[in-house]
């Protein structure tokens, strides 16, 4: 059975993919319900899948791509500006 921890920290989500009994693991997701609080500092939630590929990580969530640019790069556009200002100067 596959077995994926979530723990939202300061630093971000991290993630933990293992292979668990079906015991182990429904022990352990059981033990961690009272931590489980997705979306809250320091929550962390054990769940358990059998199917291929099932403990992969959460879906991203789905916006506009106009609004949402990806990280770096109005950062990447400003340097380019920067580049072919200086070149015309």
């Amino acid at each position: 059975m596959c077995q994926k921890e979530v723990m939202e920290q300061s630093a971000g989500i991290m993630y933990r993919k293992s292979c668990a009994s079906s015991a182990a693991c429904l022990i352990a997701s059981a033990g961690y319900q009272s931590f489980c609080s997705p979306g809250k500092l320091n929550s962390v939630c054990i769940s358990c899948c059998n199917t291929p590929l099932c403990n992969g990580p959460r879906p991203k969530k789905r916006g506009s791509s106009a609004s949402a640019l990806r990280p770096g790069l109005p950062t990447t556009i400003l340097l380019l500006k920067l580049a072919l200002f200086s070149a015309h100067c």
